[in-house]
């Protein structure tokens, strides 16, 4: 520390043959545009249910893969929180075990697109992997890199997943969720904080071993809605009583 405050430069000795991490701190949203855009919405329909989400590359990010300017996102995690009502719904019995509902592949799925309300609770995504995980109570949507090497830059990704709630699985009135996305770009440094030399005693060039990442973690709510059905008041739907 007070070397810091006489030179200006942080020096500090790493234990030998270990990744390290020398400080983390938070910082402020600078208004930039976000690589991507994340859109959600919880859709009821009676005593079904249905989590849609998209994912829209931002502007910024739709340069030809060519360019050596492209940024990409790497370990996206997506989550959307479940209701403690609803998570025995999220699991199927398989050779007489649990096991948490994993997503099927349907890369056929895209914005806007209407779905038939299935019976069976159905997890799809057009990208990546998803299931429920009780560690975070809540669907959990991972994504190795974006944009995706298989499809084009602009093209819309989407996760959905359909319920059929019982008598004592309505959605709670004071149910506000928010998903929460991370993910990791590198060659980025949202904070602004540069590293402009640095030095070891036993390379001259150990800046060719310098990774510069940013971690981002932002949170997106979820938007409800309600499609009445005929003699249905959306309004005193929590106001039923059990008989």
């Amino acid at each position: 520390a007070q070397e810091f405050e006489r030179s200006r430069i942080v020096k500090f000795t790493p234990p030998d043959a270990c990744r390290l991490e020398l400080m983390r701190f938070k910082t402020q949203y600078s208004g930039q545009d976000l690589p991507f855009s994340v859109k959600a919405a919880v859709v009821v329909q009676g005593a079904y249910v249905e989590l849609q989400a998209f994912i829209n590359m931002s502007s910024a990010a739709l340069i030809p893969a060519r360019s050596p300017s492209v940024k990409h996102c790497e370990n996206v995690m997506i989550r959307f929180p479940v209701p403690a009502q609803w998570i025995k719904a999220l699991w199927t019995m398989n050779l007489q075990k649990q096991k948490s509902l994993k997503a099927k592949m349907n890369r056929r799925t895209c914005l806007g697109s209407l779905h038939e309300i299935e019976s069976d609770p159905v997890i799809q995504v057009s990208i990546g992997t998803a299931k429920y995980e009780s560690a975070y109570r809540a669907v959990v949507w991972k994504i190795d890199r974006l944009p995706d090497k298989n499809s084009s830059s602009d093209h819309p990704h989407s996760l959905s997943y359909k319920l059929e709630l019982g008598s004592d699985q309505e959605v709670p009135s004071d149910w506000y969720p928010f998903a929460t996305v991370q993910f990791v770009t590198h060659e980025a440094c949202a904070s602004g904080t540069e590293v402009k030399s640095l030095g070891v005693e036993s390379d001259v060039q150990p800046q060719k071993h310098v990774l510069q990442k940013a971690f981002y973690s932002c949170q997106v709510e979820i938007e409800k809605k309600w499609i009445r059905l005929d003699g249905e008041d959306p309004e005193k739907a929590g106001s039923c009583l059990m008989q």
